[in-house]
């Protein structure tokens, strides 16, 4: 598992740490990754700095199993766990 925003590696850093993430945090400041993964949102929204909550689950070929819009963070591990053990 890994986390992307578009935050710099200092604010990931200091973000990882005060939450004591278990897995790596990538920072993606020009948001190439997060246009890839249709994750930016247009320029006149509201949280344009923010990227979407979206998670994708990818199986061991590299290929996207699985697509998620996240919006209850507490809850999503739980929901993907789900998935999996179906």
């Amino acid at each position: 598992m890994i986390g992307v925003s578009f935050d710099t590696i200092e604010d990931n850093a200091a973000f990882k740490s005060k939450f004591d993430f278990p897995f790596p945090l990538l920072s993606d400041t020009d948001k190439s990754l997060g246009q890839t993964y249709f994750a930016t949102r247009p320029p006149d929204d509201d949280y344009a700095d923010y990227p979407r909550r979206i998670s994708y689950l990818i199986n061991p070929e590299g290929k996207i199993a699985n697509t998620y819009e996240v919006s209850d963070p507490a809850g999503h591990a739980e929901e993907v766990l789900a998935a999996l053990l179906h």
